[in-house]
């Protein structure tokens, strides 16, 4: 059990709050133009001092945060798979001052450290849920694509081996493009993405193969139009799928925020009312109802009411709004009735001989 439950409970709001997000993710945002700003060799000569001071400004921000993190909840912290990730990314910030504390400036794979340098705005994966929700459609596709690309991969190693027979003679064959089985994964990739191919097939038409074009279309509409449309096909339904799982989490959460502050109004009002009771034990009113007029006097029409007797619910009011409808065209066709009724007596009282129609007046 930790004793430093206030310090904790600090620390975490301070890290769930948006105030802090903002700040991280404009220091990441910030960090990541100046990065861009490190690759112009002036640019980087003249403000080379400033470059430091940013540089050392983000290595702290992001220690301070690791360490923050870290404190609030020291086990869960290694089990989320970003929080490693801003681990692995503070490890890649450090390799450069390592490497020059130890090998000097002049390492030669120093420029290497350099250039992954930039995988530090991976940092704004952990305040995106939007990113995180596609990352996790392409986890949840890997069993799929991977069965895509071994049937690719074989699809491959049949052609590869079909047209080093066929086009790879040492003799007539075509040695660039066909020669081994390693150049012919490599030109058939390029067939697979429609990349050049009129010129692979050219120099298949000049050695007059035959089956060249046949080879060439077959393993186009396999690769291209099956295979490859077969993978855009699993990313876009998983990627949809994890969309509309993000939008019902996010209907679910604002769901449950309006639940709280509903129950949060429900108690402040029934303190509100077990005051007022109090009150009128402690003051002269002649009645409860008296006291709650007197309530209502100070009620602003900006105070939130919360509702849950039966009759103010939406799905009472529903009904009875639709059965308000239904008397009204009830009424509606009545007055139907009654005007073709009146109708109807007029027609037969113009029909009767005017002898009759006097005593019936005169009775009237």
């Amino acid at each position: 059990m930790r004793k430093d439950t206030e310090l904790r409970a600090f620390v975490q709001r301070v890290i769930a709050s948006p105030v802090f997000k903002i700040i991280m993710i404009s220091t990441i945002s910030m960090n990541a133009f100046s990065v861009v700003l490190w690759t112009n060799y002036k640019i980087r000569f003249r403000l080379f001092r400033l470059f430091e001071v940013s540089e050392v400004l983000f290595v702290s921000i992001c220690s301070t945060e690791f360490c923050m993190k870290v404190y609030v909840d020291p086990v869960d912290y290694w089990k989320d798979g970003y929080n490693l990730l801003d681990v692995l990314i503070i490890i890649i910030i450090s390799i450069p001052y390592a490497l020059r504390k130890i090998k000097g400036k002049h390492y030669p794979y120093l420029n290497i450290a350099n250039g992954i340098q930039s995988l530090r705005i991976l940092k704004l994966i952990t305040y995106s849920r939007g990113i995180r929700t596609l990352i996790t459609a392409v986890g949840q596709t890997a069993y799929t694509v991977a069965s895509v690309l071994i049937l690719f991969f074989l699809l491959m190693y049949i052609f590869a081996i079909l047209g080093f027979c066929l086009f790879g003679a040492p003799e007539m064959g075509d040695q660039n493009n066909w020669g081994n089985l390693a150049v012919a994964f490599f030109t058939l990739f390029s067939l697979a993405t429609v990349d050049g191919w009129t010129d692979l097939q050219q120099e298949l038409d000049a050695r007059n193969f035959l089956l060249s074009r046949a080879f060439t279309i077959i393993f186009i509409l396999l690769a291209s139009f099956v295979f490859l449309s077969m993978f855009v096909g699993v990313m876009i339904i998983h990627t949809e799928d994890s969309i509309k799982k993000f939008e019902q989490d996010l209907k679910l959460e604002r769901r449950m925020i309006l639940m709280e502050e509903k129950q949060v109004i429900l108690k402040r009002q029934q303190e509100e009312v077990s005051h007022l009771m109090q009150t009128q034990k402690n003051v002269g009113y002649k009645s409860f109802s008296e006291l709650v007029e007197n309530f209502k006097k100070t009620l602003q029409h900006t105070d939130p009411m919360v509702l849950d007797d039966f009759g103010t619910s939406l799905p009472f009011i529903d009904i009875y709004l639709s059965t308000l409808d239904n008397q009204d065209n009830t009424i509606y066709k009545l007055q139907e009735l009654y005007y073709e009724m009146v109708h109807v007596l007029r027609l037969m009282l113009e029909d009767l001989p005017k002898k009759q129609q006097v005593p019936l007046l005169g009775s009237n």
